[in-house]
């Protein structure tokens, strides 16, 4: 994979893909952009937009052709009914594995912290930890991960997925103070998995340099990806900014822990032996 190449990405018109589409094509990217919505601004130069659905294999695959990189963002990105979720995120994922196998091209996937939503916030996590989805769309994040293991291990598919914490201009409340991404840390992210040299499969916490953070950091030397951002300096201005619901501030998934939760009580762990009020 080399910038000669050009670079396929998927849910172009998103708050992160459209951010994305200016940030990379300023690195000097050529771009592929594609979405089911239209792209939300004047085209970056060196970039063209098509209409496509991830549910169409073969629209997917010809979009990919001669690319070197497919930058995943398409899909749903947010909770909704498993069937909703089912065809963008499950089929949709396949698509673009398949499209990437038959261009030769590495997966960059847009992974979510939701894939672990069920872990304590008491627990720092390396990439390597138990898969805990905390709902239908965050255990599409994990199928998605586990899809880039068996595209490396039988096709020899070089992938990086990013676990993304919280993407936002600005963090918000006490959680984002250790999940919070900032765009730019997120654009120098996804610019350094396109240049890196022999990725293999790796999971990558996408999180800024948050003292306060749940993670280990442990694949950004691989990269080279040294986050510049930080909520270190918002500590006395979010750290009381909580929900009133135990599960969302128990749970590292948030409020997506809580929402449709029909337990009467988490289930006890060696961190916590006492029931959440």
């Amino acid at each position: 994979m080399t910038a000669a190449r050009p670079v396929l990405l998927t849910g172009a018109s998103g708050a992160l893909g459209s951010m994305l589409a200016e940030t990379l094509s300023e690195a000097g990217w050529g771009l592929v952009l594609t979405d089911l919505k239209p792209f939300p601004r004047a085209l970056p130069p060196h970039a063209r937009f098509s209409h496509a659905d991830l549910c169409d294999q073969a629209a997917v695959a010809a979009l990919a052709e001669g690319c070197g990189a497919i930058v995943h963002f398409g899909g749903v990105s947010t909770e909704r009914p498993f069937e909703e979720v089912l065809g963008p995120n499950i089929g949709g994922l396949f698509h673009i594995y398949e499209a990437a196998r038959l261009a030769g091209a590495r997966v960059i996937f847009a992974s979510s912290n939701h894939a672990i939503g069920f872990h304590e916030r008491s627990t720092t996590l390396d990439a390597d930890c138990e898969l805990r989805p905390d709902t239908y769309y965050g255990l599409s994040k994990a199928y998605g991960e586990l899809m880039g293991k068996l595209y490396w291990y039988k096709h020899g598919v070089e992938s990086i997925s990013i676990r993304i914490g919280s993407g936002f201009p600005e963090p918000s409340n006490r959680r984002m103070l250790s999940s919070w991404l900032s765009y730019a840390d997120l654009a120098r992210l996804v610019d350094a998995g396109l240049r890196a040299t022999d990725i293999g499969c790796e999971v990558i916490w996408g999180a800024s340099a948050n003292s306060r953070s749940w993670w280990r950091h442990d694949s950004r030397a691989k990269l080279g990806w040294v986050p510049q951002d930080s909520t270190d300096d918002l500590v006395d201005a979010l750290g009381n900014i909580v929900s009133d619901d135990p599960v969302t501030e128990l749970y590292q998934g948030g409020h997506l822990c809580a929402r449709d939760y029909s337990r009467a009580q988490p289930p006890l762990t060696p961190n916590r032996p006492e029931k959440t009020p």
